[in-house]
């Protein structure tokens, strides 16, 4: 279902609206139609993207590296001479 809605512009950029969307075979409409769809697709891939961040930071990410040297093995300076 449709609904029509009132919006108020200035006439400059109710002008330049008119033209480009004449340019893009659009009427007014249609171009704030548009638009408005992917403002909202935008806003939803932003917000599955973050989600989906927030799981990854809260799980962890784990780099494989084996086991962790010692302390001992790690500020051994005898070792290096």
């Amino acid at each position: 279902m449709t609904r029509n809605i009132t919006l108020a512009l200035d006439e400059d950029i109710l002008r330049e609206v008119r033209v480009l969307a004449a340019h893009r075979g659009l009427s007014v409409s249609g171009l704030l139609r548009q638009q408005l769809v992917q403002l909202i697709d935008d806003e939803r891939g932003y917000a599955k993207a973050r989600a989906s961040a927030l799981l990854r930071l809260a799980r962890g990410q784990s780099l494989e590296a084996g086991k962790l040297p010692r302390r001992e093995e790690l500020h051994d300076r005898a070792g290096l001479r």
